[in-house]
């Protein structure tokens, strides 16, 4: 389990990025998010890394207990 924060939330279209604590960037679809609607941007979060047909993306994203 990969964790890192919210670097970018489209709301309306229903995606966004999150950096990693290693620096890399994953794209993420609100189909991939639990609570996608309760998401502000800037939030922790832990997910999984999954291959997609563009590339790494971000899954299973929930936002970090520590937050």
């Amino acid at each position: 389990m990969a964790t890192g924060t919210i670097k970018k939330l489209v709301a309306d279209r229903g995606f966004g990025f999150i950096t990693a604590d290693d620096g890399k960037d994953y794209f993420f679809h609100r189909s991939g998010v639990e609570d996608f609607d309760r998401l502000r941007g800037n939030e922790k979060v832990e997910f999984d890394i999954e291959s997609s047909p563009k590339g790494p993306r971000a899954n299973r994203v929930r936002v970090s207990d520590s937050e």
